[in-house]
């Protein structure tokens, strides 16, 4: 029997060299061995949220009408706001200081070229004077709180105009314009009760006849007693007082030195109206 060469020994290849294995960075180091390893870092770019990426493109976006109708609303009434806390401090300023012109004598004066307008004090404005404003143009003066509601009823009634009270042409005068149109109007409803508030009854007839217009650049009685007299509001007389309230409030065309049919008829009844009146309750608030 012929022996066989031995066979090579069979290949082991757990014994086989193997390439060295990339130590991990978050491998734990060796028993007893010092290596330490650095933590793995994380991004530090952070992605914007979705919420507030949002919210950065609709501040971008322009404000929808809703938006601009209550910034409008806002503004309107702030402004209305500053407009009254003007004009309640005007209004308590004048019922001890002469308020200086009136918007309606100013705009006369730009246009003219200047006007005629003294004041004087009630005390030197003839009684007679004073009682026949209030013959002729508010009756009721002493009774009322600035509106007549009665006449107004009557001038609705009637679809005629007037019906504006001494204390409601002040308002006009002082703080408003001329002209006939509602919004004025309802201002001056509006405004006449606060002004009532804060001046006396002499006060207001008082202002009234010192900017009252009596013929084209003339404002106020003692004005009016110089040009058309030759003399002071004090010494007026009954028939003369009576003469200047007949031409109100239209006095570009009625004159009281010749007076047309008309006048004649309403001074006298005005001074029927003064004499009637003087002595009782609806003189004793600016008498």
């Amino acid at each position: 029997m012929v022996d066989e060469p031995d066979a090579p020994p069979p290949h082991d290849t757990n014994d086989a060299p193997r390439p060295a294995r990339r130590r991990s960075r978050t491998a734990a180091p060796a028993e007893g061995g010092s290596e330490k390893v650095a933590p793995v870092k994380k991004a530090s770019a952070k992605k914007a949220s979705p919420r507030k990426s949002g919210a950065r493109k609709a501040s971008k976006a322009p404000p929808r009408a809703g938006t601009w109708a209550l910034r409008a609303a806002k503004a309107i009434g702030l402004a209305a706001a500053g407009l009254v806390v003007v004009f309640v401090a005007l209004t308590m300023i004048f019922a001890v200081v002469r308020p200086p012109t009136t918007p309606y004598m100013l705009a006369e004066s730009v246009r003219q070229g200047g006007v005629r307008h003294t004041w004087v004090p009630m005390d030197r404005i003839a009684p007679a004077m004073a009682l026949s404003a209030v013959a002729a143009e508010d009756a009721n003066f002493c009774r009322h709180w600035g509106l007549d509601l009665d006449a107004i009823r009557t001038a609705i009634d009637s679809r005629l105009g007037g019906a504006s009270t001494i204390s409601q042409q002040v308002v006009k005068n002082v703080f408003l314009w001329h002209g006939r149109n509602w919004a004025r109007k309802s201002l001056e409803a509006v405004m006449t009760p606060v002004v009532e508030l804060f001046w006396s009854k002499r006060r207001i007839l008082e202002v009234y006849l010192n900017v009252a217009e009596f013929d084209t650049g003339v404002f106020g009685v003692e004005a009016a007693a110089q040009h058309y007299f030759g003399r002071s509001a004090a010494d007026l007389t009954n028939r003369q007082a009576a003469l200047l309230a007949a031409i109100l409030p239209n006095p570009k065309e009625r004159s009281p030195v010749d007076p047309s049919a008309f006048v004649n008829r309403r001074a006298n009844a005005i001074a029927d109206g003064a004499a009637t009146i003087r002595g009782t309750a609806r003189a004793s608030c600016f008498m």
